[in-house]
């Protein structure tokens, strides 16, 4: 008889490769490309088997959305909250932004971008549950933003909302141009874009922009 700490291990392992074939199909079909039985024939496993873990295709859609941004956090903003406030933190979280994007979603495609598009007109627990990851990075930015104001880094005047709405923006471009354009200047452009958006809101005492790039380079290094 399998001892119950081994069949717990199993079965997040299970769980855990579930969620890897769920995310690739996601990123390359989004959402609604998911299915139970598309799962279980790409792991080899029964409908049934799949089902013990989700009991829905809906609970797994949430489940493959908070592992998303999960990855997402992980590779993005814990890499930058070591750094000091203000503006070498936000440019590392813009800079593991890019990074991110260019190793993970330009190949491969993004359950954020392909999910709104998918859900921003429905109603539901999908939708309440992309608007809550979004709002909450989006939240984390603005959070750097207002600290970047209160070390001097940026001008009192600096609205986080519209910056963090403006870099969004940013990204949105990348995205089009990298993907469906296949622009392969539009790394070079967001990294431009970024500097001269920081720029218009930049404070005399703001760091060097020397060394606001060499925190990039190490947060995403590491």
């Amino acid at each position: 008889m399998a001892k119950p700490g081994n069949a717990s291990s199993k079965g997040l392992q299970t769980k855990s490769a579930i969620l890897d074939a769920a995310l690739a199909i996601a990123s390359r079909d989004g959402l609604e490309g998911l299915s139970i039985g598309m799962l279980a024939e790409a792991l080899g496993m029964s409908k049934s088997g799949v089902f013990a873990h989700f009991g829905s295709r809906e609970e797994l859609q949430i489940a493959v959305i908070d592992e998303y941004a999960r990855r997402f956090m992980n590779a993005v903003f814990h890499p930058a909250i070591g750094l000091p406030r203000g503006l070498p933190r936000l440019a590392a979280m813009f800079e593991n932004w890019l990074h991110r994007v260019q190793t993970v979603e330009i190949p491969n495609g993004c359950v954020f971008i392909s999910g709104a598009v998918e859900f921003d007109d429905r109603d539901g627990p999908v939708r309440e549950r992309m608007v809550t990851v979004n709002r909450g990075w989006q939240g984390e930015m603005q959070k750097a933003a207002r600290q970047a104001i209160d070390c001097g880094h940026l001008v009192p005047a600096c609205d986080p909302e519209q910056l963090v709405f403006e870099l969004y923006g940013v990204m949105l471009a990348l995205h089009h141009d990298a993907r469906l354009l296949r622009d392969a200047r539009a790394v070079e452009r967001a990294r431009r874009a970024f500097d001269r958006i920081i720029a218009q809101h930049t404070a005399a005492e703001a760091p060097p922009a020397r060394t606001r790039a060499a925190h990039r380079t190490a947060s995403v290094a590491a």
